[in-house]
């Protein structure tokens, strides 16, 4: 018996697999922003990126955060903060359904990071798994995780370079990898060019386009709802709607102008 992974289902359905960026380490955050989605007339999420690159969030908070995401039935997704063999092995054996790597520049680099995320003899993964079950509900350690672990949990890399953008037909070809996220902020500052420009929506749509000639998933990090339904219209099988910080803070604001009598008009997000 194998084992469910909610983002990986949900990329196979064929319908667009939105998530949010979780830079707290708060699991009860977490679970309270994704069952206010559950409540909702939305469909509600598959996944959250925890994100230890840039957030708040380190190593010793990924087992609570990813078993607290799995609970409420979505694929916790680490972001580990560079694609070092240790860090990529700490995030699956705390509980990951999968793990993004920043700045992958290379199909070498893309084919360290699938080497890092399976087990012999495919890759260089060291076993140890003792609390990485408790993020699938109804799978027991042993045999039904380490059977179907390289089959179920998803390898991510980022694009967000302009060696990545002229790598990135080669980087999709990689065996063993399954989505390619576009990091847009880095993305142009990496390439000196305008964010939102032609040039960096070029590279954009270049990506979007290995991706799928590949057979692989195309994702990308999105400021807003708005930003967030043109990307899945373009095509894009994973999409990230907003950050708990952004949510929180514009949360805030809308009640607060609401409660003085402002009436401020909603604006699009500029930023995380």
């Amino acid at each position: 018996m194998g084992f469910d992974v909610a983002l990986r289902s949900s990329l196979q359905s064929q319908s667009t697999a939105y998530g949010f960026w979780l830079t707290v380490p708060s699991a009860a955050v977490a679970r309270t922003l994704l069952r206010a989605a559950t409540a909702s007339p939305a469909e509600g999420f598959s996944w959250v990126l925890i994100d230890a690159e840039h957030g708040l969030i380190s190593d010793q908070h990924y087992y609570d955060l990813a078993t607290a995401v799995a609970a409420e039935g979505a694929s916790p997704i680490i972001r580990v903060p560079w694609g070092e063999e240790w860090m990529i092995k700490r995030a699956l054996d705390s509980g990951a359904h999968g793990v993004l790597t920043p700045m992958c520049h290379s199909p070498e680099d893309a084919r360290r990071i699938v080497q890092y995320s399976k087990y012999p003899p495919v890759g260089s993964r060291g076993y140890g798994p003792l609390y990485a079950s408790h993020a699938f509900p109804g799978v027991q350690a042993g045999a039904q995780y380490d059977d179907n672990a390289d089959q179920s949990l998803l390898a991510m890399v980022q694009i967000e370079s302009r060696s990545g953008v002229e790598s990135v037909e080669e980087i999709a070809k990689v065996e063993g990898l399954d989505v390619l996220l576009i990091g847009p902020f880095d993305l142009a500052k990496q390439m000196g060019v305008v964010r939102g420009g032609e040039e960096h929506e070029a590279a954009i749509q270049r990506i979007l386009k290995a991706a799928k000639a590949a057979g692989k998933k195309a994702a990308i990090f999105c400021t807003d709802g708005a930003q967030a339904r043109a990307r899945a219209e373009q095509g894009f099988d994973m999409v990230s709607v907003i950050t708990d910080q952004g949510a929180m803070g514009d949360a805030m604001v809308r009640t607060l102008t609401a409660a003085q009598g402002k009436g401020v008009e909603e604006k699009a997000r500029d930023g995380y």
